[in-house]
């Protein structure tokens, strides 16, 4: 296991030119040989989502911990991996494991196990091959292949009975279940401190990212080995982190459990993106002043579910009109679109709860948010957390 520490990491990117040539962004393959193979990481990747900076970039994984980097396609998930792993490097800054800075170390001596997006399995290889993969790079001696066959053992005990029938095939003959597997079990032979995962089920339908993703949590609790899993994916977020990061071009929003940062959220941006419930927008969004006269300047956000109906003599109350009534049985809810002056409210009630169309009503808030306008920051909450 390991405490992983990012401090002051800045990273500029631009084409540049190295032994591998004009890269856009490299094969996981090449990037797993080379971590397997040598001890050279000079590598240059240019970010999917296009050129953007990394600037005074701050993060700590406590040890035995899985953290998601959860954020919008192309805001650096993947690159903060691979910063992590040591696959690119940081033009300045310090990432240490345990208290030791991994600037000298290269990446196939950090004792990591990743699982890329595609996999990245040896297409040549035999599915047993593959989960021993590691070992095939390191020079053969009668004490490796007893520990080569103790971990196989294990690993297989781990994954289940299943993985004996894919053992033979090679992973052209592999469904994309069964590649997770095999790319899944060639992460726990390495025998790491530090799992880095991919979006390992984005290949994946539903069905198959739900059971994967389950028996996943049960391999990391089993492990306890502290753990980096990338995804856009809220709701494999929220199943498989201890703790969650929230990315945006290129910096961290905020760090922390998923009840804090979705009771909590450090800026619009984060109130906005983490959506628990997609029935209805993550937040409602309306002019200050709509709430009081000082608050003008400000903007309000409100969940749907922060939302009560009152009856005409309650305090704090605010008028409203039903515009659109939406029943979700299978919830148990039901979901009001209200028209509050200029504003447009989405409200979540229990669907016991009596109301039509084009009715006036009065609402409380329980909970709302306070941010600046200018900055997107969360300037206070009422009541305060």
């Amino acid at each position: 296991m390991a405490r992983i520490e990012l401090k002051n990491i800045c990273k500029k990117f631009k084409a540049e030119k190295n032994k591998l040539g004009f890269i856009e962004k490299l094969n996981p393959l090449v990037l797993l040989i080379q971590m397997m193979k040598t001890n050279q990481a000079d590598m240059t990747v240019k970010p999917p989502g296009g050129v953007f900076s990394i600037e005074n970039l701050q993060l700590t994984i406590p040890d035995g911990k899985v953290m998601v980097i959860l954020g919008p396609s192309g805001c650096g998930k993947s690159t903060l991996l691979r910063l992590i792993a040591g696959l690119i490097q940081p033009n300045s800054g310090e990432i240490f494991y345990d208290g030791v800075n991994m600037q000298e170390i290269p990446p196939g001596e950090r004792k990591i196990g990743m699982v890329f997006q595609n996999y990245a399995l040896y297409p040549h290889f035999t599915s047993k091959k593959n989960i021993l993969s590691y070992f095939f790079f390191h020079k053969h001696t009668p004490e490796l292949d007893q520990l080569a066959q103790e971990k196989y053992r294990k690993t297989s005990e781990l994954l289940g009975v299943e993985i004996e029938y894919l053992l033979d095939k090679s992973p052209a003959h592999l469904s994309g279940g069964e590649q997770q597997r095999v790319a899944l079990g060639r992460c726990i032979t390495r025998d790491p401190a530090l799992f880095l995962l991919d979006e390992p089920f984005s290949n994946l339908d539903q069905r198959l990212r739900e059971k994967y993703r389950l028996e996943l949590k049960k391999l990391l609790r089993h492990f306890n080995i502290t753990t980096v899993y990338v995804t856009h994916d809220q709701q494999e977020a929220l199943i498989l982190g201890d703790l969650l990061t929230i990315m945006h071009i290129g910096r961290i929003e905020q760090t922390g459990t998923p009840e804090e940062i979705y009771n909590t959220p450090h800026s619009l941006f984060v109130a906005e993106f983490l959506n628990l419930d997609t029935d209805t927008p993550a937040i409602n969004r309306l002019e200050g002043e709509v709430i009081a006269p000082h608050l003008q300047g400000l903007l309000v956000g409100v969940r749907s579910e922060d939302i009560e109906l009152c009856d005409k003599h309650s305090r704090d109350a605010f008028p409203g009109t039903i515009a659109e009534v939406r029943h979700i049985p299978l919830k148990r809810a039901t979901i009001l679109c209200v028209n509050l002056g200029n504003n447009e409210l989405y409200v979540r009630l229990p669907l016991t709860q009596n109301v039509s169309r084009n009715e006036d009503i009065r609402m409380r808030f329980k909970k709302y948010h306070l941010f600046d306008k200018h900055s997107g920051l969360r300037v206070r909450s009422y009541p305060e957390a």
